[in-house]
Order: C-alpha cells, then structure tokens, then sequence
C-alpha cells in the first residue's frame, strides 16, 4: 500500500457502564461522539438488549453485540465506513453469549471491540477469564494473520506497577494478579503493542477507570484498564495516544488512538 492512500483515523473507545442512563447525562452520549469526531466509537457495557434504545447518530453504522442475559455486558461500534464483515463470537464457551467482541472488517484492517471478563471479588471467575483471554489471543492472531488488527476496550487489567495508583495493596487482586498480568503480556507478546505505554513508557497517574468509592476520581486513585492495541506492523503509523479524563458520565473516560491506515 502506497503511502498516499493512507489517512489519519481517530478511534475512540469507552465503558460506558450503561449506555441508557449516559445518554441522560449532559453532555449526552451523542455529543461526546460528536465532539471527539471520530472514524470509529466503540464502547463497552453497554447493558441494554436489541430494541431498548434509539440511538441516533448521522453518518455512522452501528454494530451492536448482545449478551443474552439482560442488562449485562455488551459491545457496540460507530463507524463512518460500513464494515466489509461482522463477528460477534471468538469461540471461548464460558463468555461468548456476553456481547463481549464487534470485530468489524474494513478493507485495510479489522478493528476489533472487547469488553474482557472481570476475574471477580475472591478471583472467583479467573478461570473464565484465563480461557477467555487466551481464546481472544488465538482469535486476534488469526486476524492478524491476514490484515493489520487494531484491538480496544475494557481489558479488566492494569499491566504493570504504572498503571494504577495504589499497586501494592492491590497485589492480587481481580485486575492487578500476577495471572491476569501474564496472561496480557503473553497477548502483547503475540504481536501486539499497547500504543499508549508506547508513547509514554514513564507516564505516571495516567488512568482511566476510578471506582465511585472514596473521591476515586477526584484523587486520581485510579486504574490503566483501557486500551488501544495495534499489530506490531503498524505500531509505527500510530500519530497519536491519550486518555480523554475531561469527559465524565462513566467510571471509565475514553481512550483515543489517531493512526495512519
């Protein structure tokens, strides 16, 4: 591909923990879409079943995934292009009927939306999550191997010491144990790049979900959960990376990635 086909991209990605109760918040979902600008909004969580919403936003095609048990879980995309392709499952039984993953094939790469299982109080769910990110590994790299993948959403995971604020006592813990840590290097090391950490390797209180507990959000007592990751191919036409904590309405803020496709 010649470098004059490529155009700069803006994707944004964000939990919005319940789609129906952020579109009531001023500004409403729809004006932080608009204010971003963005090529792709992908958002997590969005907790609402087929039919219990109207969303109307001018010049995108939506992509919606489910999860079967009501106000639950569940992924959607906004994107100006209209996916060449659409697939909602990746083939790891304990989480696949959770609406966790939009891929979305566009005609120079797949951009793929997840909402990772959370490991639970206790790590009472680490072996769901363990098989979900290794299923998500293998479904990625397959991906990969015929176009460049750009991957964002919730991981439910703080990778290293850096990103969250409280790391010791957090030692552990669903987000923060040794297994989940592993387990998200072992993706990276399948030939992915965190594009952030990338761009800023020593930035610190650089977060992007704080809990609704004990002034988290104005302490900045948060957590790096959030993530843009992209093929390592095409790691070198990322232009840009941030964390937009300005914007309220979730316990998470948006991520954004602008990147050269």
């Amino acid at each position: 591909m010649s470098h004059t086909d490529t155009s700069e991209l803006r994707l944004v990605s964000w939990n919005v923990n319940g789609l129906r109760a952020v579109m009531k918040k001023d500004p409403s979902f729809v004006d932080v879409v608009e204010a971003t600008g963005a090529d792709v909004f992908a958002i997590q969580e969005t907790k609402l079943q087929a039919g219990q919403i109207s969303l109307d936003l001018p010049g995108y095609h939506q992509t919606w995934s489910y999860a079967e048990r009501k106000g639950y879980s569940g992924t959607a995309v906004f994107s100006r292009e209209e996916p060449l392709q659409v697939i909602n499952h990746i083939g790891a039984p304990a989480a696949d009927d959770e609406g966790r993953v939009c891929a979305l094939e566009f005609p120079s790469y797949w951009f793929v939306d997840v909402y990772t299982p959370n490991a639970q109080n206790e790590l009472a769910r680490i072996d769901t999550r363990l098989a979900w990110d290794a299923a998500y590994r293998e479904f990625l790299c397959g991906l990969a191997a015929e176009k460049p993948v750009v991957t964002c959403g919730d991981f439910n995971v703080a990778h290293n010491e850096i990103d969250l604020k409280n790391p010791g006592p957090n030692r552990g813990n669903a987000g923060f144990s040794d297994e989940e840590r592993e387990s998200f290097t072992r993706l990276l090391d399948a030939g992915f790049t965190d594009t952030f950490r990338a761009r800023y390797p020593d930035l610190t209180g650089a977060y992007s979900w704080w809990s609704y507990r004990f002034n988290a959000r104005k302490n900045n007592a948060g957590w790096r959960i959030d993530y843009f990751l992209v093929s390592n191919d095409i790691a070198d036409r990322v232009t840009g990376a941030s964390i937009l904590s300005e914007v309220y309405g979730s316990d998470h803020c948006p991520v954004e990635l602008t990147i050269e496709l």
